[in-house]
């Protein structure tokens, strides 16, 4: 089920409408207040958030969403009329999957829904994979660092996946980008480096394994030197 919250009773009546004919459950609220009543009783599989809504805004239902244990997992997002650089950078900061500025065609809209729940499929037969400390399991979806578990967003999962399959090797922003987040982004972005910094906080000790290959991105060293 995808969950829409926007306030625009129109763009909500189309975008409910395009989902349903495509063969998903919607669900669609005019506000996060009433958003977070229903979400008592249902469990979405991707939420849809205008940004500029009454009351709590879209970034700050993201936020929300990211905080709690029961809802980070899922997918979010972003429809907006705001179409500026920085607006952007600020929701995919913020842990937004995508981010997609109106107008925008219907089609377009499912591409990139069916993308993003492309990127959150469990990869079920990929076997663990274990550098000093830190083990990550693909296939339970946990990473534990000294034999504790570390709780971590998908986006970071996701990305300490991709560098500890790598590991050695020297991987730019742009790979990252289009591998994790399933974009390319043009200009300045701090999207990755944002994640890079929370994954070191987290993995502890074990963070000083990604390391930043100034000028081009970061490489994850498996071997203790």
């Amino acid at each position: 089920m995808i969950y829409l919250v926007e306030d625009d009773p129109s763009i909500r009546k189309l975008v409910s409408y395009a989902l349903e004919t495509s063969g998903y459950a919607v669900d669609a609220s005019e506000s996060g207040e009433e958003m977070w009543r229903k979400l008592e009783t249902v469990k979405p599989e991707l939420f849809l958030l205008d940004i500029m809504l009454p009351g709590q805004s879209g970034l700050d239902i993201l936020s929300q969403i990211r905080s709690d244990s029961s809802l980070r997992d899922i997918p979010v997002i972003m429809l907006t009329a705001k179409g500026t650089e920085y607006d952007k950078v600020l929701g995919l900061d913020s842990g937004a999957d995508d981010y997609i500025p109106k107008p925008f065609g219907m089609m377009e809209l499912l591409a990139r829904i069916k993308a993003v729940l492309r990127r959150y499929e469990h990869p079920k037969d990929r076997k663990d994979i274990s550098y000093g400390m830190i083990v990550i399991s693909p296939s339970s979806h946990t990473v534990k660092v000294d034999g504790e578990k570390v709780e971590l967003t998908l986006k970071e999962f996701n990305l300490l996946l991709y560098l500890m399959e790598n590991e050695g090797i020297v991987l730019d922003r742009d790979s990252i980008l289009n591998t994790v987040w399933g974009y390319s982004f043009d200009g300045e972005n701090r999207t990755v480096d944002v994640h890079i910094r929370h994954l070191r906080e987290k993995l502890r000790n074990e963070g000083q394994r990604i390391e930043t290959v100034k000028g081009v991105g970061y490489k994850f060293r498996g071997k203790d030197e």
